[in-house]
């Protein structure tokens, strides 16, 4: 009985890795880069996020950032990143497929730049 569990547990991991063509996807596979766009609103810069995925065989969804509510002076595509109540994680692309090549871009303008370090995600391959 054991050994079936174990060739099942075996030839599933085998389906899982020719699916993902072997690729490993990690968190390091998805990059978030802030750029100062140059442009002022009320008095305060503004600030372009561009959220990546670098992984060639697999689509992250589900992408949530350490945001801390998200502060700024000009209205944020809410559909690109939205804070979650009661939390300071943002969900970015309202949790949608971001590919590799289609980059999911928001912009902020606030005193200062913040971070959006990625707290959680997964890969669909």
């Amino acid at each position: 009985m054991a050994s079936n569990s174990l060739i099942l547990f075996i030839a599933s991991l085998m389906l899982f890795s020719l699916q993902c063509n072997g690729q490993q996807c990690t968190g390091s596979d998805i990059a978030v880069n802030l750029v100062k766009t140059g442009s002022v609103v009320e008095g305060d810069p503004e600030y372009e996020v561009t959220v990546s995925n670098n992984c060639e065989k697999c689509t992250a969804v589900n992408v949530h950032v350490q945001c801390f509510g998200l502060n700024s002076v000009e209205p944020v595509n809410k559909t690109a990143i939205r804070p979650e109540a009661g939390t300071d994680r943002c969900i970015v692309n309202d949790g949608k497929p971001i590919s590799q090549g289609s980059p999911v871009k928001f912009k902020y303008a606030w005193l200062t730049p913040q971070d959006f370090p990625v707290v959680s995600y997964e890969f669909k391959c």
